[in-house]
């Protein structure tokens, strides 16, 4: 039996869950599950405080061959040099710390990485970019097809020109980051995807939950499927 690529998901704070007396770490199911129908291991990671430089990370994430950056709670706007917006919520900084510390170790190291949500956000900062923190026109509880950039490694994996989206958002990129590229924008010009310029290695962001709708959407499966792939090359390459 082929051992499953390990797919490092960073944990999110809860206040409370079922079955459980006290604050907890929880992942979305519907995420995991994507992760595990696609032929990949998901293991939550406990997000603890990373040193001031993010030595240690690479240590507690050697296991890993792929990472999954999931959405979450907003990313505190001095991140990138802007006052706090009175619509910012579940803002952490210890949330901020892991996953910047997370996104920028598997970048410098070429883990595969997808990045959802919040994740793209992070991965967008960490990279020199910036977020509008409100947008005028939120994109809460919505759905929507959108039109995928040509010659993209995201129109690639989906196979399809023209996807189904779910969203669930009201921040979104203002700035690009460095190293990357737009394959998807809005009608309205927000940017729902990017991935990376070179090939050193394998990324792809977007600012849609395509774990809403990957059990019955074989475009959003196909972004998971390919995460895995990913993640089992790159476990051979260490071999």
């Amino acid at each position: 039996m082929t051992t499953r690529p390990l797919i490092a998901i960073p944990s999110r704070f809860s206040s409370s869950a079922s079955a459980l007396r006290y604050a907890a770490e929880v992942g979305a199911a519907a995420l995991l599950e994507a992760v595990y129908e696609a032929g990949g291991e998901p293991l939550l990671v406990h997000p603890a405080r990373p040193s001031d430089d993010g030595s240690e990370i690479a240590h507690r994430m050697r296991f890993a061959d792929g990472v999954l950056l999931p959405g979450g709670g907003d990313v505190a706007a001095s991140h990138y040099g802007a006052e706090h917006h009175e619509a910012l919520y579940d803002v952490d900084e210890v949330q901020d710390a892991f996953d910047f510390a997370i996104a920028r170790w598997a970048w410098a190291d070429h883990v595969p990485l997808l990045a959802i949500c919040r994740g793209l956000q992070v991965v967008n900062v960490s990279l020199g970019g910036t977020l509008e923190q409100d947008m005028k026109d939120h994109h809460r509880h919505v759905v929507s097809e959108l039109s995928l950039s040509t010659n993209t490694r995201l129109r690639s994996v989906t196979g399809n020109s023209i996807v189904t989206i779910s969203c669930y958002h009201h921040q979104s990129i203002a700035q690009l980051g460095e190293g990357l590229v737009v394959s998807a924008r809005t009608s309205g010009g927000v940017i729902e995807a990017v991935e990376s310029v070179d090939s050193g290695g394998w990324f792809l962001g977007v600012q849609w939950h395509p774990e809403d709708t990957a059990a019955a959407d074989v475009p959003q499966a196909n972004l998971f499927a390919a995460l895995v792939a990913a993640a089992a090359e790159f476990r051979m390459s260490r071999v």
